[in-house]
Parts: structure tokens; C-alpha cells; sequence
């Protein structure tokens, strides 16, 4: 009894040595960062809801809070001004890194109006590209995020109506396509 008891442990323990060294194909890496301006173009939503591309800069590590430094609204409407007049952002991205490098996850944004008090929150779909390995942090590349938004109108926003529609968000880009391929991949 004592020889197999002794021979199971040699077993388990030969299993725990060999198991350390391997690791499974398709295992992931979570250590993707951004840094920087994303440009985001809305469809959808009528009158001045209609007017709502922005650009944001912010930076964040797989998992976290987007650390948003600015967003500034590129057209003048009753919902949000041009320039920076927001009281609060906040946002979520959170992505998986395959080991080719393939980015894929999700992204949360929420902008307040400082002026009069609108909400414009924004969910979509994050893919991109990634040069990070099992022991380094990657940096994105090619981001784009598709997705929808929605509007609520602040208490003083005179003629702006509620509205929805969808998104597409571009990493670093000076302009940011509304393609149909991208806007079907809804």
C-alpha cells in the first residue's frame, strides 16, 4: 500500500513539473493600452441631435476606466457646444488580445453637458491590433468602435430633442468613415 501511495504522489507530482511548462494555444493576453484622440461620427437622431461628433482623448489599460482627458463637440448645436463644455465623462473599455494580436472587447463612453445638463452615453463593439506579448503591455492600433448612442436632453437644452442612432469611433485619425461595412457590422 505504501509503494502505490508512493508511486501516486511521484505520479502527481510528475504532472504538476510537466503542466508548468505549457500553456494552451489559444490563451489570451490582457495587456493592451491606448493613449490618445478617437474620433467619433453619430448617424441617426434628427435636428440638433444630429450634430453630435466629437473628438476624445483619453487613455486606458484593458479592464479599466477610460482616464478621459477632454472631449470636444466639432459642431455648434443646443446639445452640446462646440469646444470643451462637458462637467463629466466617463467610460469602460474592456478587451481581449489573442496571441496573432487581434484586439476585440467592448467600450462604454458617457458625456455630461456642463452648459444644460444633456447625456449623451455611447456602447459599442472595440476591435484593433496589438504588438503586446505574454510579458509586455501592447499598444493599440487600428481602433475603431461601432456601435449605438443615445441622447437624454438636459432640463435647459432648448430644441434638442431625445435621439438614438449609431456610431462608428476611430483611434488617431483625422477622419473617421461611416462605411457601410462598418455600420452593418451592428
Amino acid at each position: 500500500m505504501k509503494k502505490l501511495l508512493t508511486i501516486l504522489m511521484v505520479l502527481a507530482v510528475e504532472f504538476a513539473v510537466c503542466a508548468c511548462g505549457t500553456s494552451p494555444i489559444n490563451s489570451t493576453v490582457n495587456n493592451t493600452q491606448s493613449t490618445g484622440n478617437w474620433e467619433a461620427q453619430l448617424t441617426g437622431g434628427t435636428g440638433e441631435a444630429s450634430l453630435l461628433n466629437f473628438v476624445v482623448t483619453f487613455s486606458v489599460v484593458n479592464g479599466g476606466p477610460l482616464y478621459i482627458q477632454g472631449v470636444s463637440f466639432l459642431n455648434q448645436s443646443s446639445c452640446f457646444s462646440n469646444g470643451l463644455n462637458v462637467t463629466s465623462q466617463n467610460g469602460t473599455a474592456s478587451f481581449t488580445t489573442s496571441n496573432a494580436g487581434q484586439v476585440t472587447g467592448t467600450l462604454k463612453l458617457t458625456v455630461n453637458s456642463s452648459t444644460n445638463g444633456s447625456v449623451l452615453a455611447l456602447t459599442g463593439q472595440l476591435t484593433g491590433t496589438s504588438n503586446g506579448t505574454n510579458t509586455t503591455i501592447g499598444t493599440l492600433s487600428n481602433g475603431v468602435v461601432v456601435g449605438t448612442w443615445n441622447l437624454k436632453p438636459g432640463a435647459t437644452a432648448t430644441n434638442c430633442n431625445p435621439g438614438s442612432g449609431n456610431f462608428v469611433m476611430c483611434q488617431g485619425v483625422a477622419t473617421c468613415s461611416t462605411t457601410p461595412a462598418l455600420v452593418d457590422h451592428l
